[in-house]
């Protein structure tokens, strides 16, 4: 979910194509690593450590197989003695490289928590480097075909065409045959989160220690609720982010989650007539004047898309093309909505390269020398992970319009919350054995450290409330703020509180506040979407500033790869 929210697809005027920099700098090969039972530390990238870990497959039957779990480490720099072990990570998803995550952010976490730790990222079972991956396209140019390299940028708006949703469940359909004819080995129906949960335990074990320490946003919140769930007693220090309740994930049902959407937008409404023309190229004299103008854009888009050509590639910014420019510059407003303010007013007067370029992806082109061809896998690792975790649905057409209905009654976005349902409408591949709940724990062995936004756009604060009632004990952590999970929000009064929670276990007190340290239009003698507000801070809140910028960054870059849903 990110969360997010699994589907959707996130963050605006984000170039969705940009590499991961730390990643260009090397061009280390996993698939020339052994996978062992024990962890075999291998230097690889820019000052870490990769190994390739084994774990059953299916966690039911030693005949299964196995898979091979891709690890990197960012080490901890201190003495043996103060040396607090590993804490895992999650970026979202599902489907992100939490490889890739630490490449880029393990320093800049370790800045925020404290170098006592191994900061480790994994890609979970099916991902990325991990073994087996998923896929459901024989080739890359296969996947093209079905799936343009525009698809990772946009997905459909439900109520563009009158077939809207006709269409994406016939092509849900076919998406679903095709993992069931593509499922070599039989593994595709164990990739799923509560397998995943027991690998973190394995990979906490096999780092030498019995409990497990995490750091989970957005869809990285329903891993990090699930392993609670199935061993509270093994539960460390553990933070779930940008809350996706576990009774919402499981049941597919994602209707609750577009309770704050609309709010989240408002921000943007009630924040661009504050601001001004100075500070908001898409101002006007109030809120209701810039909602009432962004609705008039919406309708002229409809009749009269807008053709674009830019050095790189061509594209047309369309309804659903606009709808997607809007929606995700709502995950992360203090980076997006200055940009997203200026490309709707270039719109306004008839250009659309500002929109596009924002989120520009290149024409495809066949890679001959990839040694993985299916490490960028997010759309196929979503798609399985999410649909094999849910209940088995296979509604009707007509029963997905009423779904869509159903949300529309509570957002204003619903055209864009609808595909989640729709694409799990043709799934067949589901563990009977697999992960039906509870979805409480009366007694983990510490509490979880539960963090929400007071205007989330796809996981409201609701579902954290709910979380932190599921685990007895736990504490909420709210963000007074818009934007998806702690990392939509800068602030460095969160960052204080993780820092000390990991640390020394301390809790903050109940019904803490955090602010956030940004403006959303900033001044323009200061209109930088990174300015961030200094807090009386000492020298390492300096250095907490600088790493929570790479680690939104990483973030951003991280759903926009993963999380399109576009079949």
């Amino acid at each position: 979910m990110v969360f997010f929210t699994g589907y959707l697809r996130n963050l605006a005027v984000i170039a969705v194509v940009s590499s991961l920099q730390a990643l260009a700098d090397t061009d280390f090969q996993w698939n020339k690593l052994e996978a062992s039972d024990k962890l075999v530390w291998t230097p690889c990238y820019s000052g870490l450590q990769c190994s390739l870990l084994q774990v059953p497959l299916d966690y039911s039957s030693a005949t299964a197989g196995t898979a091979s779990i891709a690890i990197a480490r960012y080490p901890a720099n201190c003495t043996k003695s103060e040396y607090r072990g590993p804490i895992l990570l999650n970026d979202g998803g599902p489907g992100g490289s939490g490889v890739d995550y630490v490449v880029e952010v393990g320093a800049s976490i370790a800045t925020i928590i404290g170098e006592q730790f191994d900061i480790v990222g994994f890609d979970p079972r099916g991902v990325s480097y991990s073994t087996p991956t998923i896929s459901f396209f024989r080739t890359a140019a296969e996947r093209a075909l079905w799936m343009p390299a525009t698809s990772d940028i946009v997905f459909p708006a439900l109520n563009q065409t009158a077939d809207a949703v006709a269409q994406q469940w016939a092509r849900a359909q076919i998406l679903g045959q095709l993992a069931v004819n593509r499922n070599d080995g039989n593994y595709i129906q164990h990739i799923t989160t509560d397998n995943t949960a027991r690998d973190m335990l394995r990979i906490t074990e096999a780092f030498g220690f019995e409990k497990v320490q995490y750091w989970g946003v957005s869809y990285g919140s329903v891993l990090g609720s699930t392993f609670a769930a199935m061993f509270p007693d093994k539960v460390g220090r553990v933070v779930v982010d940008g809350v996706m309740p576990m009774d919402t994930w499981y049941s597919a049902n994602l209707t609750r989650e577009a309770a704050d959407t609309d709010k989240a937008l408002q921000t943007f409404f009630d924040g661009c007539a504050a601001a001004g023309p100075e500070a908001c190229a898409f101002s006007a004299p109030s809120s209701i004047e810039v909602a009432t103008k962004l609705d008039a854009l919406f309708a002229a888009i409809e009749v009269q898309p807008v053709p674009v050509t830019t050095p790189v590639s061509y594209g047309v910014v369309d309804y659903t093309f606009l709808r997607n420019s809007v929606f995700h510059a709502l995950y992360s407003p203090y980076d997006s909505f200055v940009a997203l303010a200026q490309g709707l007013a270039d719109l306004a007067m008839g250009n659309a390269t500002t929109l596009y370029t924002a989120e520009e992806v290149p024409p495809f082109e066949c890679d001959y020398s990839s040694t993985t061809p299916f490490h960028e896998n997010g759309y196929e690792a979503l798609v399985a992970i999410s649909c094999g975790d849910m209940a088995v649905e296979s509604d009707t057409v007509s029963q997905l319009q009423a779904y869509y209905a159903s949300i529309q009654a509570i957002s204003s976005i619903a055209d864009m919350y609808g595909n989640w349902r729709v694409v799990c409408s043709g799934w067949k591949l589901h563990r009977e054995d697999r992960f039906k709940g509870p979805f409480r724990a009366p007694n983990t062995s510490f509490p979880l450290l539960v963090i929400g936004n007071t205007a989330d756009p796809v996981t409201p604060i609701a579902g954290a409330k709910s979380t932190v009632d599921a685990f007895p004990g736990s504490a909420l952590l709210t963000i007074d703020a818009p934007g998806h999970t702690s990392l939509g929000a800068p602030s460095t009064c969160f960052y204080r509180y993780l820092r000390q929670y990991f640390q020394n276990g301390t809790l903050p007190p109940q019904n803490t506040v955090c602010q956030p340290d940004g403006v959303l239009f900033p001044p323009p003698a200061n209109a930088t979407t990174e300015g961030v507000a200094s807090r009386g801070l000492n020298a390492w809140g300096a250095e907490l500033i600088e790493g929570r910028r790479t680690i939104g960054k990483a973030m951003r870059r991280a759903m926009a790869r993963t999380l399109s849903l576009a079949p």
